[in-house]
């Protein structure tokens, strides 16, 4: 999931000392989680993305309260409709809406702003579509190149004795019929692309300052590797703004593991980076333009508890903060956070 919850202002810069600290915690994390069997998997309530999708005819609803927010601004979702759909294996279909709200907090008259009233608006917020395929998988012992790429979509229309996992490799491994009926392996290396596309809706959320003007465009790719007992899920991502918003970098690194079949836990590590600079003044409240490039670099730790017997129903929890400086004039911020509900549904395995 990608989230532009920025406002905008002036950036900060990461003093040496914290890059120190971030790459002690970083070292320590990988160690410890690779001395067990890790099972790490982007989405919500991560920012960080992965290759896996729901798994055919299976549906995956999210049902989130996220909050962004640092010294002068906030950006809260409450809730954050995010539903999917598995197309097959590998394909998965995306539909997010949210009831979103914006904040201005209130700031005193220094000797060159003046004073900045608080207020909160709310309002619908953006819709997002969005189609992620995994085109690549490898299973350990085959061919780099031979029957790993596909669509999966033969899974969609002929009947499976028994659906995957999403950890594990789809029967299908391309798009051959005779695969249907192909035992489940392991898959220590995936790729894929998640299209997303940002749309206003007809409401007056944007000239009201509550999101961000559109449409814009997320171009992304996911990795998820294992190395040894670790698992690693990784996403970099472009995406393509307007004449009123920012062109930006996203990139993201999750090293997660699974204590139980119900409990995991995850460490991330997130960044947003403005590509280009709008000089003239655009856009409403938090939104305007004209600032200096903005980003947003995170810390956050979180994971998903299953809540019934079949993991049907799990509860995703994630908290983090920027790890550079948060001042009044940049986006950094001073926390964010993500508390939902996830609800899977579809035939049964």
């Amino acid at each position: 999931m990608h989230i532009l919850l920025s406002p905008r202002g002036s950036a900060a810069s990461l003093p040496r000392i914290h890059e120190r600290i971030l790459r002690r915690v970083l070292a320590v994390s990988l160690f410890v989680l690779s001395a067990v069997a890790t099972h790490a998997q982007g989405g919500p309530p991560f920012r960080t993305d992965d290759p896996e999708t729901p798994g055919n005819k299976h549906w995956e609803i999210n049902f989130g309260w996220i909050g962004d927010r640092n010294l002068a601004a906030g950006a809260y979702q409450v809730p954050d409709f995010d539903i999917n759909y598995g197309l097959g294996d590998r394909i998965q279909l995306k539909y997010e809406i949210p009831i979103a709200i914006e904040e201005t907090r209130p700031q005193p008259a220094n000797g060159v702003d003046a004073a900045v009233p608080g207020k909160v608006l709310g309002g619908l917020g953006e819709s997002l579509l969005g189609i992620k395929w995994r085109f690549y998988e490898h299973h350990p012992g085959d061919p780099a190149m031979h029957d790993r790429w596909g669509t999966g979509l033969l899974g969609a229309f002929v009947h499976r004795a028994v659906e995957p996992s999403s950890d594990a490799a789809p029967s299908t491994a391309g798009d051959s019929p005779g695969a249907a009926d192909a035992p489940e392996a392991l898959v220590n290396l995936s790729i894929s692309t998640y299209p997303q596309l940002f749309l206003d809706n007809p409401t007056r959320s944007v000239p009201r300052g509550i999101v961000a003007p559109g449409p814009s465009f997320y171009l992304p790719i996911e990795v998820n590797a294992r190395v040894g007992p670790l698992r690693l899920d990784g996403e970099v991502g472009y995406n393509f703004g307007n004449r009123n918003l920012p062109q930006s970098w996203g990139r993201g690194l999750l090293v997660g593991h699974e204590f139980s079949d119900s409990t995991e836990a995850y460490l991330e590590l997130y960044d947003e980076q403005d590509a280009n600079r709008i000089h003239t003044v655009q856009g409403v409240g938090n939104f305007e333009t004209g600032g200096p490039k903005q980003r947003e670099t995170t810390l956050g730790i979180g994971g998903r508890q299953a809540l019934n017997k079949a993991k049907t129903r799990n509860l995703l929890l994630m908290f983090g903060r920027s790890f550079q400086t948060v001042t009044v004039n940049s986006s950094q911020p001073s926390w964010i956070a993500y508390v939902g509900v996830q609800v899977l549904l579809g035939p049964k395995e």
